[in-house]
């Protein structure tokens, strides 16, 4: 049995988390859930924590072969 489809496919979501936080901080965009206001810090960690997740899914994807 072999892990690395299962790496892929968490390298390539935790990389498109990571993009998706990095479009609100570049664009500037708003984040309401209910009545609070998500800051903008918040999603600077939602583009540093996905993307290191990302790599290392990648990394090990590699070394799986």
């Amino acid at each position: 049995m072999t892990f690395r489809p299962y790496l892929l496919i968490s390298g390539v979501i935790f990389a498109l988390v990571a993009l998706v936080h990095m479009a609100r901080v570049a664009n500037g965009w708003s984040l309401q859930l209910g009545p609070w206001a998500i800051p903008m810090w918040a999603s600077w960690c939602g583009v540093v924590v996905p993307a290191t997740l990302s790599a290392l899914g990648f990394r090990l994807a590699a070394r799986s072969n």
